[in-house]
């Protein structure tokens, strides 16, 4: 479990004007956060836009990350949905090899109920050969997974080692950090709060930021871990801002507005969602030209 110590990045996927996928874009961006130290990589996240990708879409964004990879940091896979049975028959099918744990979203949409919650996440955790991180995150699901259910899937089942915590409430997470058991991994969702989350216990970040800022926001990442909370901050109130940013119009048109101006990729996002608007553009370079990585 110390593979998911510090910080992940949530991957995008990067589009051409044609909206088909840049891979070249994504080896870049892949390359460009391994280069700049962060621990490791979530694939096909909800950042990554996965529910407008094809199988087939999905299959070669996999591909192409273990390849640039190269083994260099921990992979993990997002597996996640409101169908329990496709996740399961997923789980049977897809390659894992190359993965050290998968990411599953609590069920969204359907608003299951504490023990609809617990009783798919037993299903996944029947079915999955891999450590699972669960994925709390109300703003995009419709439910939230509380710390009693949190809990008590942790204490059910030894493959569920983490949720990945985005709810935006310090006091949830700390209700996660004392009822869950202790080797059990309370990782922030939350760009904004991760610090804070760390400090409280927490062992680190799954990031939107970080793939736009690695060095600055990974550094931030380990000095709260190593505790050395002055310098934490400092980076923290330097950062504030351009997380602000990145999700005033909806994640990931942000941050892929900052690898269009680092010259990562372009900005494209497929529809429903779409691309930063000149204003938020504008905003956004102002603070990189400022910003001392």
């Amino acid at each position: 479990m110390t593979s998911f110590l510090g910080t992940g990045v949530a991957l995008v996927t990067p589009f051409k004007s044609d909206f088909s996928i840049d891979f070249d874009s994504l080896k870049h961006i892949v390359d460009f956060n391994i280069s700049n130290g962060v621990n490791y990589l979530v694939v096909l996240g909800t950042t990554a836009e996965p529910a407008t990708l094809s199988s087939s879409e999905k299959a070669e964004v996999i591909k192409t990350v273990i390849a640039v990879n190269a083994s260099r940091v921990p992979l993990v896979l997002g597996v996640g949905g409101n169908n329990t049975a496709e996740i399961v028959s997923d789980l049977k099918t897809i390659d894992l090899s190359s993965f050290s744990a998968i990411l599953s979203v609590s069920p969204y949409y359907s608003r299951p109920t504490q023990e609809g919650i617990y009783q798919h996440f037993s299903a996944v955790a029947k079915a999955s050969p891999l450590p699972i991180i669960l994925y709390n995150v109300p703003s995009r699901t419709g439910s939230n997974m509380v710390p009693r259910t949190v809990a008590r899937l942790a204490n059910d089942f030894k493959n569920i080692i983490g949720i990945k915590e985005a709810a935006g409430d310090m006091v949830q997470a700390m209700k996660l950090l004392q009822t869950c058991p202790e080797e059990f991994l309370v990782i922030s969702g939350d760009d904004m709060i991760a610090l804070p989350m760390i400090l409280a216990g927490g062992t680190g970040v799954i990031s939107v930021i970080a793939q736009g800022i690695p060095a600055k926001f990974t550094e931030m990442i380990n000095l709260a871990l190593a505790g050395h909370v002055n310098d934490a901050f400092e980076i923290q109130y330097k950062v504030m801002d351009i997380i602000d940013l990145i999700f005033e119009e909806g994640n990931p048109a942000g941050i892929k507005e900052i690898h269009r101006l680092l010259g990562l990729s372009e900005n494209h996002v497929r529809l429903p969602l779409v691309s930063a608007t000149s204003d938020l553009s504008t905003k956004i370079e102002r603070f990189l030209q400022g910003f001392k990585s």
